[in-house]
């Protein structure tokens, strides 16, 4: 699959209609993000079955805003629309491997019923 560039207008949707998503947030003037990108390419062709998306930040400050990105690149994973990562900096091939089979390997029931518990214990303790 081709890596598909996120905005305002289709940010939720990708988010909300793919079981996993990873976002590469760069910029142009970024040197790393160059570097990044030939890397981030070649793994998208190795998985079909997740959604590689670059969300430019000079263009969608809104949401680089709401992610608080103050670094790029950073990389932020979705499965099934929770946040399961963002990491500043390129990561090499291996590295980016190593995070998506982790991804697909998780339990997502388990990750729900974490979010749960620490959600009340949040209650409680307010």
């Amino acid at each position: 699959m081709a890596v598909i560039e996120l905005n305002e207008s289709n940010f939720q949707q990708t988010i909300d209609n793919n079981d996993i998503v990873i976002i590469d947030f760069w910029a142009p003037w970024c040197g790393p993000c160059r570097s990044f990108a030939p890397i981030y390419e070649k793994i998208s062709e190795k998985h079909p079955d997740v959604v590689f998306a670059k969300l430019n930040t000079e263009d969608e400050q809104g949401l680089a805003t709401q992610f608080n990105i103050r670094s790029i690149p950073t990389i932020a994973l979705f499965r099934e629309q929770i946040i399961l990562m963002m990491q500043a900096g390129a990561l090499p091939e291996s590295a980016l491997e190593d995070v998506i089979k982790r991804a697909q390997d998780l339990n997502m029931d388990d990750v729900r019923k974490e979010i749960a518990e620490k959600e009340a214990e949040g209650e409680k303790s307010a």
